[in-house]
Order: structure tokens, then C-alpha cells, then sequence
């Protein structure tokens, strides 16, 4: 059971944290006790959603698709304990119209931005022997969609590098992990896919999509003591999408 003491002198820093399933682990995490730092590119976005987490919390503005972006972010964090990996962009698609940019992009924020933030970030959890890091990954990363194959190939590769981290950061007390949600209500989802989104969640096994609330408790978590056994697991919150 969470209770408020439970995160209490840790820092997690929650990427693309303004709005949807990153703010909601924000507000959790905070619930929990920790002191959140909570990125976007937006800063009236950024300030409202600090307004909305009950805690210590901070906004920091950063594009994860920059690299120079990533690297000042790293240099503002400072130490962290707990990374939530959550910002991405998810085009949609069919491979034949699929844009070079927005493919560029999409591989730049959700893999390269993933990548040199947590490698710039993971060095301060070796020396301190602990740390959680949690990557929010998709449900079609293992399950074809059509229209998905730049995200979901974006967020397959997340996934390995959730394996991969787990094995080179477990000996110095790092746990990795990720969430792979299924169809999920918030802003971003609805403004690119629309009601796609919604017949998603009618074919799964559960009939409907998550709240971001749903998706949040899983992600706390694994960032708690709680999974102190689980590393280099990925947790499919999306409704039995990837059973059936």
C-alpha cells in the first residue's frame, strides 16, 4: 500500500509530465512524498501543471527531440532518483505516407532523447547504489497496428533498452523497467488518433481505454521499494491488449 513517506527525500524527474499519463505520475510520485521535476515545451502548460501537483514540484522547459535540450536538461536536474521516461511523439500513420521529418522526430524524442537523458542522468543513481528508472513504452510495441509502425517501432526499441539498461545498471542497484499502456484518454492521444483511439479500447479484452490515473499506479510502482526485486520487466497496463 502507497503511503505518503513512502518516496519521501527522492527526486523523480517525469518527462513530457504537463499533461496526460505524465502528470498523472507526477502528482502520484509527489503524493508519495518525492520531490518532482516535471518537463514540456510549454511553459504555461508547465507552470498549470505544477499548480495541479499537491507537493515540491518544479517545471523545467525542454524539447527531448534536441539533443542540446537533453543535455541542458541534465545539467538543470541535477541528481535524480527517480526517471520516468515518459515524453514521446506518436504519429500516425500508414508506412506509405509516413513523413521523414515526423519519422525523424518521432526517433529523436522517444529513442535518442530517452537515451541521452538517462545516460547523463544514471551516472549520479551508480555512484549512489539505488535508483529507479521507468520507461512508458506501448501496447504496440508488441502488437501490430496498422497506421502505428514509426511509434511502435519507436517504443519496441524503448523496450530494449529497458533489457539491455537493466542488465548494465543492476549490479550498482539500478532498477529499469518499463509500462507499455494500452488505448489511453488524454489530450495528445485524442488530437492525433481521434476515435481511433476509442475503438482501440472497445476490442480489448476489458472493452474500454485506462485513465491516465491507471496507467500512473503502475509506474509508481515500479519506482518503489516495493518492486525492489523487478528490474528489466515491462508491465502491460493496456486492458489485455497484448493477451489476446
Amino acid at each position: 500500500m502507497t503511503t505518503a513517506t513512502e518516496l519521501t527525500g527522492q527526486t523523480a524527474l517525469v518527462t513530457g509530465g504537463t499533461a496526460g499519463i505524465g502528470l498523472a505520475c507526477a502528482r502520484l510520485l509527489a503524493g508519495a512524498g518525492a520531490t518532482v521535476i516535471v518537463t514540456g515545451r510549454d511553459h504555461r502548460r508547465g507552470a498549470a501543471a505544477v499548480g495541479r501537483i499537491s507537493g515540491r514540484a518544479s517545471f523545467v522547459a525542454a524539447d527531448l527531440s534536441d539533443a542540446g535540450a537533453v543535455q541542458a536538461l541534465v545539467e538543470r536536474a541535477g541528481e535524480v532518483d527517480i526517471l520516468v521516461n515518459n515524453a514521446a511523439s506518436f504519429p500516425g500513420a500508414l508506412t506509405v505516407d509516413q513523413d521523414v521529418t515526423a519519422f525523424e522526430t518521432t526517433f529523436d524524442t522517444n529513442v535518442r532523447g530517452t537515451y541521452f537523458l538517462t545516460a547523463g542522468l544514471v551516472p549520479g543513481m551508480l555512484r549512489r547504489h539505488r535508483g529507479s528508472i521507468v520507461n512508458i513504452t506501448s501496447m504496440v510495441a508488441s502488437k501490430g497496428v496498422g497506421g502505428a509502425s514509426t511509434y511502435g517501432a519507436s517504443k519496441a526499441a524503448v523496450e530494449a533498452l529497458t533489457r539491455s539498461w537493466a542488465a548494465e545498471f543492476g549490479p550498482y542497484g539500478v532498477r529499469v523497467n518499463s509500462v507499455a499502456p494500452g488505448p489511453t484518454k488524454t489530450e495528445g492521444v485524442a488530437a492525433q488518433w481521434g476515435d481511433t483511439n476509442d475503438e482501440l479500447g472497445r476490442a480489448l479484452p476489458l472493452g474500454r481505454t485506462a485513465d491516465p490515473e491507471e496507467i500512473a499506479h503502475a509506474v509508481l510502482f515500479l519506482a518503489s521499494p516495493r518492486a525492489s526485486f523487478i528490474t528489466g520487466s515491462t508491465l502491460h497496463a493496456d486492458g489485455g491488449g497484448t493477451a489476446v
